[in-house]
């Protein structure tokens, strides 16, 4: 954890990371469970993947989204507003535990010069017992974010010591129908929580 010790820069990108919706979504359109719809139907978020876990194997989209998930992705050495997000998806999956449901947190590093199988694994586990951490080789974390329409780019900083700019929506995903919703940083783990019940009861 002592690698992310340089917030004082964080305040420089902080706009620019926050600000990183994309163009491909409808905002307000209204499922049955509420949230967000995406033009071009679920089909057009998600997809195969093939990345590295925290030990290092290769895994593919159907090892990590075998249930409900919520994707997230991020980088370890985010100074704030990746670990808000984090931590605000497992206060959801904890209000979904104590339902008796089984949502998996995961998140996909999109810094995989820094964020080894190791430094992941460190991250997931200090965030949550059940949350997978992923990352993979430059091609490999590219290709994953484009199956999720996610942005992302090199920021300012020198050295090791720099910023990513990156989109930060938060994705429902089943493994059989894919995309459910997705999440804005505005929603609050209780509305995570709701939204996700319902579309858990759903299907």
């Amino acid at each position: 954890m002592s690698t992310r010790l340089y917030a004082g820069l964080g305040a420089v990108a902080l706009a620019t990371m926050i600000g990183g919706t994309a163009v491909w979504t409808t905002l307000g359109q209204e499922h049955d469970c509420g949230g967000n719809s995406v033009a071009g139907g679920s089909a057009a978020i998600g997809g195969p993947f093939e990345l590295l876990n925290g030990a290092g194997q290769s895994v593919t989209e159907s090892d990590v989204i075998d249930g409900a998930t919520l994707v997230y992705f991020g980088y370890t050495f985010c100074p704030d507003v990746c670990p808000f997000d984090v931590a605000r998806n497992v206060l959801a999956v904890d209000i979904l535990e104590e339902q008796g449901l089984d949502v998996t947190p995961v998140f996909i590093s999109i810094d995989p010069q820094r964020d080894t199988p190791d430094v992941v694994a460190s991250y997931a586990e200090d965030m949550h017992p059940k949350m997978i951490g992923l990352t993979g080789s430059e091609a490999q974390v590219k290709a994953a974010s484009q199956a999720y329409k996610t942005f992302y780019s090199k920021g300012e900083g020198e050295g090791d010591f720099y910023l990513m700019n990156h989109s930060t929506f938060t994705y429902l995903m089943f493994p059989e129908t894919g995309l459910a919703t997705y999440f804005s940083r505005e929603a609050s783990p209780e509305d995570m929580a709701s939204q996700t019940a319902c579309h858990i009861n759903a299907s």
